[in-house]
């Protein structure tokens, strides 16, 4: 259906090159059409509308006053009015630029005050950061918000399993196979493609029936029976600080997920200044998220003193701490439990981030001391983190990103 303001496209007509452009800064610019010459209708104008609702003004949605910026509009305080608003932008704009207007909104205007009500839980587009802002608040959720903003999370949670668990579960279950080959298999058990491989330069030509070559299996490589396979015992230790949310909720996903597989024995440990085991709760990330309290300092130090009194196999044990190193406690021990724990076989990774935002902040100093350790520290995204955990299990080189 067309209008007068915005007549329907043709099939044969194409716009014009000067126009488009004008228009495309006129949405850039904002304000009015002067300096550009381009007057926006239909629903150009309703996008631009959207638009200064966040970037050309800052009035505090919370009602706390009027913040000054470059342009001059607002979203207003009433929650009815931003979810509206966000209703809008869901329909101007893709997922990935709706959560990108989203943390704008909450960064520039204050809008995580209004997240306390359901009906701006129910309009909101889920996402990793989406879930951070809410369990920061969640000691201000008042009970009718608490159950929306579990079914948020939910969305996230679930999403991110439906992306990552089958990956990760194939992946790992094919190292944890491969890390229980052993050199003395039964019949039935040897790996045939190995063990040719490994023995090639026992090959004989002519030697075999018919006159075909053959070659001659000194050592034979196979699969363990299921019931010898050695365990892994995997520790997840999470920084839950502030600047780690996004961590903090691929790490409850890959948790649950290690969790369920019978061949790992995972353990999940968050910490700031205290330490927190939530492994009983492994069986469902939502509620280990709920357990998490995102914010205050860092005590990398003590969090690595439980997990090392956790260990009971070394040589089988890998413990992943994801943290932007930012130290407050003990540099000196913290350096020295990674070393002890180096030195009895533990399998030791130091990732800086496990998200999917970049290179992260971190301290430079602690990083470099762990990679004089042989622990290199680098940033994963959750694609990768797989990838990292196979080569722990299989004991070989950890896949580290290379520098630019």
């Amino acid at each position: 259906m067309s209008t007068a303001t915005d007549p329907a496209p043709s099939s044969t007509t194409l716009p014009d090159p000067a126009a488009e452009r004008l228009r495309r800064w006129r949405l850039v610019l904002g304000g009015e059409s002067d300096g550009t010459g381009c007057r926006l209708t239909g629903r150009d104008a309703a996008i631009d509308g959207a638009l200064a609702a966040l970037y050309r003004g800052s009035a505090d949605p919370a009602g706390g006053g009027r913040r000054q910026g470059p342009r001059s509009a607002g979203l207003g305080g009433s929650a009815p009015q931003v979810a509206r608003w966000l209703g809008d932008i869901r329909e101007y704009f893709p997922t990935s630029v709706v959560q990108l207007m989203q943390q704008d909104a909450i960064t520039r205007l204050g809008l995580d005050r209004l997240l306390l009500e359901p009906e701006m839980l129910e309009a909101v587009e889920p996402d990793v950061h989406l879930v951070g802002t809410l369990l920061s608040l969640k000691h201000a959720l008042p009970a009718t918000t608490r159950e929306t903003a579990r079914t948020v999370v939910g969305k996230v949670v679930a999403e991110l399993e439906r992306r990552l668990a089958d990956r990760t579960r194939a992946t790992l279950g094919g190292a944890l196979d491969r890390s229980a080959r052993v050199n003395r298999p039964r019949h039935r058990d040897i790996d045939w493609d190995r063990t040719i491989r490994a023995n090639l330069k026992n090959y004989l030509p002519e030697a075999g029936p018919g006159g075909r070559g053959t070659v001659v299996p000194e050592r034979l490589i196979g699969y363990a029976r299921a019931q010898r396979a050695v365990k892994k015992d995997v520790i997840l230790c999470i920084d839950q600080s502030g600047s780690m949310a996004a961590s903090v909720v691929h790490s409850a996903v890959f948790g649950a997920v290690l969790a369920s597989m019978k061949s790992l024995d995972t353990r999940l440990v968050v910490f700031d200044t205290s330490v927190v085991d939530l492994t009983e709760q492994l069986t469902d990330p939502v509620d280990v998220l709920f357990a998490t309290q995102l914010g205050g300092g860092t005590d990398i130090n003590r969090a690595l003193a439980y997990c090392q009194s956790k260990i009971t196999r070394p040589s089988e044990t890998i413990v992943v701490l994801i943290s932007d190193l930012y130290e407050g406690g003990i540099r000196n021990e913290m350096l020295k439990r990674v070393a002890a724990m180096k030195a009895a076989g533990v399998q030791f990774i130091a990732l800086l981030a496990l998200s999917d935002e970049g290179a992260p902040a971190y301290d430079h100093a602690h990083a470099a001391a762990l990679a004089e350790l042989g622990a290199p520290a680098f940033a994963c995204t959750p694609d990768v983190f797989p990838e990292i955990m196979a080569a722990a299990i299989e004991k070989r080189p950890l896949p580290v990103p290379r520098k630019e």
